[in-house]
């Protein structure tokens, strides 16, 4: 049985990927930092499927939380089959206005977590010769947002690291790719008003925005297949950029 582990499942395109891969008959990993409950539900969710899930609070940012996490997965599974690096915070708001322990915070969920993540699987990968490494990334990271330049940046630091590592893991049979997602309909994005969501949509080719579960269909193709497909940054953003 193929195992997955999947960072920031509590809610959103986190929670949809880890049901999608579970219904898919994959032993599902799942994390938050913050979000005990809703992560319950969702490894209640998961079971209910009759599927083996391993839950944890931790921040994957973290180092240490990282391996104590991945650890543990190790040795009750023995090994991951895909790795999907989705957990991320947003800011909105001007860099000046951003205190350095803000900006740093952002850039160690959103950037430092993935690379602690992949830091902890890819040897054994490597030994297996197959592994599959998606993560989550966002069109900001490709063209900068106002407003978001931490955030921007953080993505495209995520961009070319998926680039790079791509090719540094190809010669060992590992595809690592990147779902760069536009806008989607989460509780990230709760803060606009209907006034401003009606007016972004309006700026979206497609009339409307994405849905978590959309990028957890992306997520999951790339994941049980394509592996040809290599240091890929992936768009979903209804023709946005």
């Amino acid at each position: 049985m193929k195992s997955v582990l999947v960072t920031g499942s509590s809610r959103g395109i986190g929670r949809e990927t880890a049901l999608l891969f579970a219904r898919h008959g994959y032993r599902t990993a799942i994390n938050c930092r913050h979000r005990a409950d809703e992560l319950s539900q969702v490894k209640h969710e998961i079971t209910s499927l009759g599927v083996p899930c391993l839950s944890f609070q931790a921040d994957v940012g973290n180092y240490e939380d990282a391996s104590r996490m991945i650890s543990a997965i190790y040795k009750e599974w023995g090994e991951l089959s895909v790795l999907v690096n989705n957990a991320g915070v947003a800011s909105i708001g001007l860099f000046q206005d951003m205190s350095p322990s803000e900006y740093q915070q952002l850039l160690q969920t959103n950037l430092l977590s993935v690379l602690n993540c992949c830091h902890l699987v890819i040897p054994d990968m490597i030994r297996r010769h197959r592994g599959k490494i998606i993560n989550v990334s966002s069109i900001w990271g490709i063209s900068g947002a106002s407003c978001e330049a931490v955030y921007s940046a953080s993505k495209g630091g995520v961009d070319s690291f998926t680039k790079a590592l791509g090719k540094e893991l190809a010669p060992s049979g590992i595809q690592v790719n990147a779902v760069a997602c536009g806008v989607i309909d989460t509780e990230m994005n709760s803060f606009l008003s209907e006034e401003e969501k009606k007016a972004l949509e309006q700026e979206i080719p497609a009339g409307r925005f994405g849905s978590a579960l959309e990028a957890a269909e992306l997520i999951y193709t790339l994941a049980s297949g394509h592996n040809y497909i290599n240091g890929q940054i992936i768009t979903l953003d209804g023709g946005f950029l």
